[in-house]
C-alpha cells in the first residue's frame, strides 16, 4: 500500500511558523550579552526579548513613534517593578539596542528559515522579519529611529495567544462576549484590545498588499489575493452589526452605574474598577469601530488599484513594437523627403487627451522670480563656518537646558510650598506673569517638561540617587530629567527632605487650558492638557510625613 503524503501541502507554510520563533532563539543565544545584565537563564532572556516585542505592538496599535528611547525607558521600568536586575538607565539603552538590532533584526542582514517543499522535493528558503523601522523628527533637528512590528512579528505575538488568521476575531468575539455577559470588565477589555489588534493587523495586510501590487502586480499572486479578499469580507460583514450592538450595551452599563452614583468618589473600590473598564471597553470599541470602516475602504481601494494594474499590464501586452531605427531613421537617411510627411507619424502620439488637473492651491501661493540671464552664470561665495555653527547649536542647547531647569525649580518651589499640586492649580498660579515667565517660558519647554513628567508615575529620589552614585557622569547634552531633578535638590539644601513625587491623573477629568504661552515665533497660544496630580513626600524629623 502507497502512503499518501497530501497531508504535507502545506508544509513551507507551517515551517514559516516554526521558524519565526526558531530565529528568535538563534539570535538570542548570545549568552555573554545576557550574563552582563545578569539574565543568566534563556527562559528570562525569552520573556525580555518576548516582553519587547509586545510593547513595540502596543505602541504601535496606540499610533506612538517608539523610538530607543522609550524601548529604554519600558524596560527599565519593568526591571524596578519585576526583574530588579543592577541594571541603570545607560545599561537599559544598550540592552534595548541588543534586542531590537541583534535579536529582532539580526544586525539588519536578511533572515531566512529553510523549510522542505514535499511538492518540489526540495528546501525552500522562507524570508522572516520582525520590526521595521523609519525616521521620525520629535523635534525639527533632531532625527529618531522609531520602530514597529512587520506582518511576521504581528503574527508571532498574536500566535502566542491566537489560532488560525480566519477565525481570530470570530473566536476572540465571542470570548468578549463571554466576559461581557459574566460582567468580567477586567477580562473583556483585554479581549476587546487584542480584537482591535487583530483589526489593524487586517488594515497593514491590505496596506502592504496594495505597496507590492503597486510595484509589480504580476508578483502577487491571485490566489493570495482572493484570500485577502476573503478574509476582508468576512471581517466587513460580522465585525461592525456585532460590535455596534456591544458597544450600545457597554454604553447603557456605564451610564447606570454613573445614574446610580452622582458621586464617583462614593463608589466602592470594584464599582471603580468597572467603571474604568467600561468607559475603556467603549473606547475600544469605538476604534475597533473605525478600523472597521479603513478596511472596508482600503478593501474597495485594493480591488480597483489591483484591476488598473492589471490593465495596465494587458494593455502593454497588445503594443505592438518596432525598432525604431531601422523603421524610422534608416528609411529618412534613405528618402529625406519622407520628412515632410512627419506628422502622420506624429499626430498618434497626441490623440489621447492630456491628464490635466487645477490645483486651487497653487494660484495663491507666492511665485518665485526667476533668476535672469544676465546673473545665470554669477556664483555666489558662502562663508560657512562649521565651528561658528557647532557653537551656536551648543549655546541654543545650553539655553533650552537652562529654561527647563529653571522650570522645574519653578515647578519644586511651588510643590514645597503646597505639597499637591493639580494642573488646574498650576494653570491660576501661572497667571502671574513672573511665575508663568519661569514656569512655561513657551510651549516647547512645557511639552518637553511635563511629558517627561507624565512618564513618570512616580519618581523616589533615594532610587535615582543610589543609581547615580553607581553611574558615570557625564555632561548633560539632552534632557534628562532624573538627572535635572537630582541636580536642582544638590543646588537648593533646604530641600533634601523630598523624598518623593508621584504622579496620577487628578479626580476631576476636565481638561486645563493654559492662555497666552508664547510659541517658537513669540505669538501667544491656548495650551489644552489632561488634568494631572503631582503630591510631594517629605521627610521631618526622622517621620516620613506623607502629604
Amino acid at each position: 500500500m502507497t502512503m499518501q503524503f497530501d497531508f504535507l501541502n502545506a508544509f513551507p507554510k507551517r515551517m514559516k511558523n516554526v521558524g519565526m520563533y526558531a530565529l528568535l532563539l538563534r539570535n538570542s543565544r548570545l549568552k555573554g550579552v545576557w550574563k552582563e545584565f545578569e539574565f543568566n537563564e534563556e527562559d528570562e532572556q525569552l520573556n525580555v526579548d518576548f516582553a519587547v516585542l509586545l510593547y513595540i505592538m502596543e505602541m504601535s496599535l496606540r499610533e506612538i513613534d517608539c523610538t530607543m528611547d522609550e524601548i529604554a525607558i519600558f524596560i527599565d521600568d519593568l526591571n524596578a517593578h519585576f526583574f530588579k536586575k543592577p541594571m541603570t538607565r545607560d545599561a537599559c539603552f544598550t540592552l534595548g539596542s541588543f534586542i531590537v538590532n541583534t535579536v529582532l533584526s539580526n544586525e539588519g542582514m536578511l533572515m531566512t528559515f529553510k523549510g522542505f517543499d514535499f511538492e518540489t522535493s526540495q528546501y525552500r528558503d522562507i524570508t522572516i522579519s520582525y520590526v521595521t523601522n523609519r525616521i521620525v523628527y520629535p523635534e525639527p533637528d533632531t532625527p529618531r529611529t522609531a520602530y514597529s512590528l512587520t506582518d511576521d512579528g504581528y503574527n508571532l505575538v498574536l500566535g502566542t495567544l491566537e489560532i488560525e488568521s480566519n477565525l481570530k476575531i470570530s473566536v476572540q468575539e465571542l470570548i468578549f462576549r463571554m466576559h461581557l455577559e459574566r460582567q468580567n470588565y477586567d477580562q473583556a477589555l483585554t479581549d476587546i484590545k487584542n480584537i482591535f489588534g487583530l483589526m489593524h493587523v487586517q488594515l497593514q495586510k491590505n496596506a502592504d498588499a496594495m505597496y507590492r501590487i503597486r510595484q509589480n502586480a504580476l508578483a502577487y499572486n491571485v490566489d493570495e489575493f482572493r484570500a485577502l479578499m476573503d478574509e476582508n469580507m468576512a471581517t466587513i460583514r460580522t465585525t461592525e452589526e456585532k460590535f455596534e450592538g456591544y458597544r450600545k450595551n457597554v454604553r447603557t452599563r456605564r451610564m447606570e452605574l454613573e445614574e446610580n452614583h452622582y458621586d464617583i468618589n462614593a463608589l466602592s473600590k470594584e464599582e471603580q474598577e468597572n467603571l474604568y473598564n467600561l468607559k475603556e471597553i467603549e473606547r475600544y470599541l469605538n476604534r475597533t469601530l473605525d478600523e472597521h470602516h479603513r478596511i472596508l475602504d482600503i478593501h474597495l481601494d485594493l480591488k480597483d488599484v489591483y484591476r488598473v494594474e492589471l490593465a495596465k499590464i494587458r494593455q502593454m501586452s497588445v503594443i505592438k513594437r518596432f525598432p525604431f531605427r531601422s523603421e524610422f531613421f534608416d528609411k529618412v537617411l534613405a528618402d529625406p523627403s519622407t520628412l515632410s510627411r512627419l506628422s502622420i507619424f506624429l499626430n498618434p502620439l497626441f490623440n489621447r487627451p492630456m491628464n490635466k488637473s487645477l490645483n486651487p492651491n497653487i494660484l495663491f501661493e507666492s511665485q518665485r522670480v526667476l533668476q535672469n540671464e544676465e546673473n545665470a552664470g554669477v556664483i555666489e561665495d558662502v562663508d560657512f563656518d562649521a565651528d561658528r555653527w557647532a557653537e551656536e547649536q551648543q549655546q541654543r542647547r545650553q539655553e533650552k537646558l537652562n529654561r527647563l531647569k529653571d522650570a522645574l525649580t519653578c515647578l519644586l518651589e511651588l510643590l514645597n510650598t503646597h505639597k499637591t499640586l493639580s494642573m488646574a492649580n498650576l494653570a491660576r498660579l501661572a497667571e502671574d506673569p513672573v511665575r508663568q515667565a519661569r514656569l512655561l517660558p513657551n510651549i516647547a519647554i512645557f511639552k518637553e517638561l511635563f511629558i517627561e513628567l507624565v512618564r513618570f508615575s512616580c519618581l523616589d529620589i533615594r532610587k535615582l540617587r543610589e543609581e547615580r552614585a553607581t553611574s558615570v557622569n557625564t555632561e548633560m547634552t539632552e534632557f534628562s530629567l532624573s538627572r535635572m531633578l537630582l541636580s536642582v535638590l544638590d543646588e537648593h539644601p533646604e530641600w533634601k527632605s523630598f523624598i518623593q513625587i508621584d504622579i496620577d491623573k487628578a479626580t476631576d477629568p476636565a481638561p486645563v487650558f493654559f492662555e497666552n504661552i508664547p510659541d517658537e515665533t513669540g505669538e501667544p497660544k491656548i495650551i489644552r492638557c489632561t488634568n494631572i496630580r503631582m503630591r510631594l513626600t517629605q521627610e521631618e524629623e526622622n517621620n516620613v510625613v506623607h502629604v
